[in-house]
């Protein structure tokens, strides 16, 4: 997996020894590649974490023979991964960096003066709620955990006193309601639920309904990639009339450097009985003509 600059080789064994060794011969491969196209992967920026539940916690890596260093952590695009996959480490880093940024706020939102409410609302919905909702759609399991929810609700409980000018006993249910607030663990469910509506995934947890020819989520707005789109041959029939009575419809739109033109000739029984000519804006297209005249023949119908 790779972005930019950075990116991320996993492997996986039955043993931690098998894995050490795909890992090894793929990175051996790539510094073959990297010298083959003149491009130098820094070893000393580069670490190695082990997730097993073995005994052996070491493993033996090598990037352009030199060993990498082991750690028990590691941040990748902005998510902290852990030898475990319990998001421990991140959550604890993002509570403690926004607890930060909410203590240099309290300077300037004092009780009668500083910062006023929309204010704080303002920081807290454009800064504080995104570094908490950032990466949680694959840390959501985790969040299962009260454990891990609750320093969650720390962050969100010491904006909401600031905001509501309040006591700090009352609840942060209450102060949800005083402020206008969502519960951040509600906020982080439909960041969970949005993102599974919006990419198609058919989760446990997932009721959206989907269409059965399409695959894609109904009554939602959805972003369908052009590699995505149903082929016209699977979506629309053609029927064909052999018989006399068939209604025969002509359309056609031009363009020219005098004017824009569209016309329209229909034929019941191989005999013309309606036609019609249109004049547009010279500014209009070829294709602005061309639908002008199927509406207009729609219509004489």
């Amino acid at each position: 997996m790779a972005f930019a600059d950075d990116f991320i080789l996993a492997t996986r064994g039955r043993t931690v020894r098998e894995a050490e060794n795909i890992a090894n011969i793929e990175l051996t491969k790539m510094s073959a590649w990297a010298k083959d196209n003149k491009i130098h992967f820094n070893e000393q920026k580069s670490e190695t974490m082990l997730m097993s539940r073995r005994k052996r916690k070491e493993v033996e890596i090598y990037l352009n023979s030199r060993p990498l260093t082991q750690v028990q952590s590691l941040k990748y695009l902005g998510i902290i991964l852990g030898t475990k996959i319990t998001f421990k480490d991140h959550i604890n880093y993002i509570t403690d960096k926004c607890s930060r940024l909410i203590f240099a706020l309290l300077k300037s939102a004092k009780l009668n003066w500083g910062l006023g409410h929309e204010a704080l609302k303002t920081i807290y919905t454009g800064a504080i709620l995104p570094l908490l909702q950032y990466g949680a759609p694959i840390r959501k399991n985790a969040l299962a955990k009260d454990s891990y929810t609750t320093k969650l609700f720390r962050v969100q409980r010491l904006m909401n006193i600031r905001i509501a000018k309040s006591y700090r006993t009352v609840w942060n249910e209450a102060l949800c309601i005083i402020t206008g607030l969502i519960s951040i663990d509600i906020k982080i469910e439909e960041t969970v639920q949005f993102l599974q509506i919006t990419k198609g995934n058919k989760g446990e947890d997932d009721m959206t309904k989907y269409d059965r020819k399409t695959n894609w989520p109904q009554n939602t707005d959805y972003d369908v990639q052009p590699k995505d789109w149903l082929h016209p041959a699977d979506t629309v029939r053609i029927t064909e009339h052999q018989e006399k009575s068939a209604i025969q419809i002509f359309t056609d739109g031009s363009k020219s450097e005098h004017s824009v033109r569209a016309g329209i000739a229909l034929f019941i029984q191989s005999k013309l009985v309606y036609q019609m000519r249109f004049t547009l804006h010279y500014n209009c297209s070829n294709n602005q003509a061309e639908q002008l005249a199927i509406v207009k023949a729609l219509k004489s119908i």
